[in-house]
């Protein structure tokens, strides 16, 4: 069993920052890769930005620049770095982790108010 606790999230304004964290913790045997998704209402799921073992990362064109993933492979943890924050980036943003399958977080609400 695989459990990803986030924490962050929260209400700011247009242009300032925010910071996520993602733990796993459990019957982890090699995270392949870690990062971050978010759905924002009546929208689907959409990739943020994610981040393999070996520190190669991926982001969605709409953060680049703007958005940072990092991770501590020795925590199992993931972070998000997000600046320059827009109110289209308000979302309920959710931790993913591959493994052999999927695992996600509960999410957590990222409101940015213009």
């Amino acid at each position: 069993q695989v459990r990803l606790v986030e924490s962050g999230g929260g209400l700011v304004q247009a242009g300032e920052s925010l910071g996520l964290s993602c733990s796993a913790s459990g019957s982890i045997r090699g995270i392949k890769r870690m990062g971050w998704y978010r759905q924002a209402p009546g929208k689907q799921r959409e990739l943020v930005a994610n981040i393999d073992s070996s520190g190669n990362t991926n982001y969605a064109d709409s953060v680049k620049g703007r958005f940072t993933v990092s991770r501590n492979n020795a925590k199992d943890t993931v972070y998000l770095q997000m600046n320059s924050l827009k109110p289209d980036d308000t979302a309920v943003y959710y931790c993913h982790a591959l493994i052999l399958w999927d695992y996600w977080g509960q999410g957590t609400q990222v409101t940015v108010s213009s």
